[in-house]
Parts: structure tokens; sequence; C-alpha cells
């Protein structure tokens, strides 16, 4: 029993110097953002100006001679500091999730047998790639172009549109992490084959809820009413679940043979 203990402890101890060494990256990744300020806004802000990179190449540029297409203002005395602090502290997550990662596999690792160790490898890596091209996706195609009609739409001519800085960073951070979500859907569908609880004749069957929730969902999310946006959203859904049940597919026939 005092052995037990013992290495119960050790093993306690081992994860609080992974959970220390992660929070230390986070805050240096987060300083380090938060000293880049010009850089890192110029990053966020972007989307919002008319001569932005996705509007250029699909030969939409707005007549803003590459100013914003719709005036940011602040309301609070705080606000600009603590948007400052949440975006490097987004982006310090962002940069510090692949040691994140690896330093909570490091500690689970020896305790997988070694068949488990290469499976789990394979999907941690999976999944951070399809987390950052879910955020990819949103920041340079999704967010772009529901922000532009968004900030373009009026009630009427009487009401101008000044968007908050508070209220435009805080939906594209929230959209990047939900399509970074929404991304993660293969891995998913993986682990739940490798698990025994998905398999590829059940997707199939349920192809047509799937659409219908890709639709559901992309109406959630971009809440814009102009179908072009809509279908930016709900193709990609419907695909990743496609991609899911081709993967799941993979996996039955890995564990079959």
């Amino acid at each position: 029993m005092a052995d037990q203990a013992k290495s119960f402890w050790a093993h306690l101890d081992d994860l609080k110097g992974h959970l220390v060494r992660i929070v230390a990256v986070v805050v240096v990744a987060t300083v380090v953002g938060f000293g880049l300020k010009e850089w890192l806004f110029e990053l966020v802000l972007a989307p919002s100006k008319g001569d932005f990179l996705s509007y250029r190449l699909l030969g939409q540029t707005l007549p803003t001679d590459g100013g914003p297409i719709v005036e940011l203002i602040n309301t609070g005395l705080a606000t600009q500091f603590v948007i400052h602090l949440k975006v490097a502290l987004y982006v310090g997550l962002l940069v510090a999730l692949p040691y994140i990662i690896y330093s909570l596999f490091s500690f689970i690792s020896p305790a997988l047998y070694d068949h488990e160790r290469r499976h789990s490898r394979h999907y941690v890596v999976g999944g951070y790639v399809m987390f950052l091209v879910g955020c990819a996706l949103n920041y340079l195609v999704i967010f772009p172009f529901t922000f532009r009609f968004l900030a373009g739409y009026q009630v009427s001519s009487a009401v101008p549109n000044m968007i908050s800085l508070e209220s435009y960073t805080s939906t594209l951070l929230g959209m990047t992490l939900v399509m970074g979500a929404l991304f993660e859907i293969p891995i998913v569908c993986a682990l739940l084959a490798r698990l025994g609880v998905l398999h590829h004749q059940q997707m199939v069957r349920s192809r047509r809820y799937a659409i219908v929730i890709a639709l559901v969902v992309a109406a959630l999310i971009t809440p814009t009413g102009d179908p072009f946006t809509l279908m930016l959203v709900a193709v990609p859904i419907w695909m990743l679940y496609e991609l899911g049940a081709w993967v799941v597919r993979g996996v039955e026939k890995s564990r079959n043979k």
C-alpha cells in the first residue's frame, strides 16, 4: 500500500509539473502576443477592410480604398485594453496548443499500450491540424462575408451602422472557435468507431438528417439570411460528415483484418 501511495503521489507531482509548465508556456505566448499589438490587430481587423485578401480573390473588393467597410467604435473606458488582453490570450493558447497537447500526451502515454499510443498520436496530430483548418476557413471565408453582409444591412437609411470593437472581436473569436470545433467531427467519429459505438452504415442511413443539421447549424452560426453565406458554412459541415463516414469505414476495415 505504501508503494501504491508513493506511486500515486509521484504521478500527482508529475501532473502538477506538466500543468505548471503548460501555464508558463501559455503566459509567455500571451505576453509575446500582447507585445505585438500592431501586428496582432492588423491581423484581427483585416476582414473588416474592403481590400481583404478573400474579397480580392473573389473579385469583390469594396470601394473603400482599403479602409474599413464600416466604422468600428469603442464605447467603454477599459474595453480596448480588455479586448487586447483577450485576443492576446486566445492567440497565446493557439500558439501554445501543440505544447499543451504534447505535454498532456507525454503524461498519459506511459499508461497506454503500444498500439493505443500509436493511434492516440494520430488522433492528436489530426485533431490539431483539423482545428487549424477550421479556424483558417472561418477567418478567410466565413467571417469576412458574414461581417460584410451584417455590417451593410440596415432596416432604415436613418439608422447608420457603427459596430463596436467588442462586438466585432467577440463574433470573430466565437465563430473561429466554433468552426475549429466543428472540424473535429472526423476525429470524433474515428474515436467512436474505434470504441465500437459508431458504424459506417449508421452514418450512411443518417445522411439526410446530417444535411438538415448542417443547414440548421450554418443558420445559427451565420444568421445573415443570404443563401451564399449559408452554403459557405453548411457545405463544409456536410463534407466533414462525409469525411467522418469515410474515416469510420476505414477504422472498421482495419479492425476486421
